[in-house]
């Protein structure tokens, strides 16, 4: 199981992953909400779901949302920041987190927008407790998440613990900027997180 590295890094990293150089049609909404499930996610009538081997994600779909992506791989730059995909498509995942499916938190991020046309997360900020999220695994399977929750945060006040901190079982969390675009900065002001739990891994 991958450990996340540097997390403190990661955490002001992610103050620029999924970021635009130009805003879409408009920026996301500024509000700094939080939408958040009555319980964790799990199989009805059931017990929790095992966590899963470790394999390579090649895809997230979210139905709700419209994204069918392949995933590529990002790492960290040599500043220790975050990288991030080079184009509006596709979305990447961190390889140093685990794989999703595994113990702990998942990381997948991508942008909001890019060149002034939407990115694979433009609608993100839309999703709701509920939702679903499925990862595409390269071992064939497809590990199912349950959106638990929606944050908006200030970049500055960025999460880190609760992002990249240990769990005692599966999570996903999917990024991407939202809030006012900043003109001087050429950036956005906020990060969209959506924290998420394995449900199954589907065959």
């Amino acid at each position: 199981m991958r450990r996340c590295a540097a997390a403190v890094l990661l955490g002001i990293a992610l103050g620029t992953a999924g970021c635009a150089t130009d805003p879409a049609a408009g920026p996301a909404p500024s509000s700094t909400s939080s939408t958040t499930a009555p319980t964790a996610a799990a199989l009805p009538g059931g017990p929790g779901p095992a966590v899963l081997a470790e394999s390579r994600p090649v895809r997230v779909v979210i139905p709700a949302i419209g994204v069918d992506s392949e995933l590529m791989d990002l790492g960290l730059q040599d500043d220790g920041t975050l990288e991030v995909p080079p184009a509006g498509f596709p979305a990447g995942w961190f390889t140093g987190a685990p794989t999703p499916g595994e113990l702990g938190p998942a990381v997948i991020a991508g942008h909001v927008d890019w060149g002034g046309a939407p990115g694979v997360f433009a609608r993100l900020p839309d999703l709701r407790p509920g939702d679903e999220i499925r990862v595409v695994r390269e071992d064939g399977g497809t590990a199912r998440f349950r959106v638990l929750r929606v944050e908006q945060v200030d970049k500055d006040a960025f999460p880190t613990d609760a992002v990249y901190g240990d769990l005692d079982h599966a999570g996903l969390r999917v990024i991407t900027c939202g809030g006012s675009f900043d003109q001087q900065a050429r950036s956005y002001e906020d990060n969209v997180v959506v924290f998420a739990d394995l449900v199954a891994d589907a065959p």
